[in-house]
């Protein structure tokens, strides 16, 4: 996959975070993740290559754009595909609290997991823990593991997990294991990101959150050197049998970071609030500035870019 792709993506996440921006704060979910959704959209559109959407909002019937299945870009060039989120944190974007982002992951064609958007229980890791997860392990073990592999007592462990009723007994379990627990509201790609940033004090990422998140997450993982499975959680029967039309045989397996996202990744993602990863977007006079992030995983390199924008040269924002 050719590196200038790099740079051509990050102006789709800039254009989709510049766009959701608009409405932080504003109390509008739906109407920050269609401005994302359009912006993001019609960049990609103008990009020389032959994509697919792999993991997107949704399926067809449920996500008029960047639907799963959906063909973008001019139809030309090499064949990729893509797994996104316009506006990942669409509630954190419209209560104008941190850590919103607009990602894309783009691979060769056919190297992501092909799955109905259900949900996916997920353990994520950093690279100093890499090897020591195991989603058929209990919680408590599972962070024994990584307290050994990360030379750290149960204590010093902060485990981020997403706020909801259904991890009750999980929090229950991880504090009386004696570990920190961060909760977060949404925002679960970030929070598996920061587990990979020392600076962060993030440690491991647990919990069930949806299943396309969890594909764009191990692929930002993948570029990082950090440790991703995932299990997806099907919500009824319908899911299972349109599951395996996909090519998911085993609805119970586990799939680990080299199945969710395989072969040569980059991954591309824009504040659209600030937050431990990025910064959000600032408005200025006539422009704004963006902070974002493009990793690749064939050298694994790591770019953080700060762009400035001036609105009178970019007619459409």
């Amino acid at each position: 996959m050719d590196r200038n792709f790099a740079m051509e993506f990050v102006r789709v996440t800039e254009m989709a975070a510049l766009a959701a921006a608009r409405f932080m704060g504003r109390g509008d979910e739906k109407q920050a993740d269609q401005a994302a959704v359009d912006a993001m959209r019609r960049m990609m559109n103008s990009i020389q290559f032959d994509g697919k959407v792999v993991i997107g909002e949704g399926e067809r019937d449920e996500a008029p754009m960047l639907y799963i299945g959906e063909k973008v870009g001019t139809g030309q060039g090499p064949r990729l595909d893509l797994a996104l989120d316009p506006l990942e944190g669409t509630t954190i974007c419209a209560r104008g609290g941190p850590n919103s982002i607009a990602v894309i992951a783009i691979a060769e064609e056919g190297k992501f997991l092909h799955a109905p958007d259900t949900y996916m229980e997920k353990i994520a890791v950093g690279g100093d823990a890499r090897g020591a997860i195991d989603l058929d392990s209990t919680p408590t073990q599972n962070l024994r593991e990584i307290a050994r592999a990360k030379k750290k007592r149960l204590e010093d462990l902060t485990v981020i997990i997403l706020d909801r009723p259904r991890h009750a007994e999980l929090i229950e379990e991880v504090r009386r294991a004696g570990c920190r627990i961060w909760l977060i509201g949404d925002g679960d790609v970030s929070a598996a990101i920061a587990t990979c940033k020392p600076e962060s004090g993030v440690d491991v990422l647990m919990g069930t959150g949806g299943a396309p998140e969890g594909v764009i997450a191990a692929a930002a993982l993948r570029c990082v050197g950090g440790d991703f499975q995932g299990r997806l959680k099907w919500r009824n029967q319908t899911e299972i049998d349109r599951a395996k039309t996909m090519g998911v045989a085993d609805p119970n397996r586990i799939f680990r970071i080299n199945e969710l996202a395989s072969g040569n990744v980059m991954f591309c993602a824009t504040g659209v609030t600030t937050g431990t990863f990025l910064d959000g977007v600032r408005f200025t006079g006539g422009g704004a500035l963006t902070h974002s992030v493009v990793m690749r995983s064939e050298s694994g390199t790591i770019r953080h870019i700060e762009a400035e924008h001036h609105f009178d040269l970019k007619p459409r924002f």
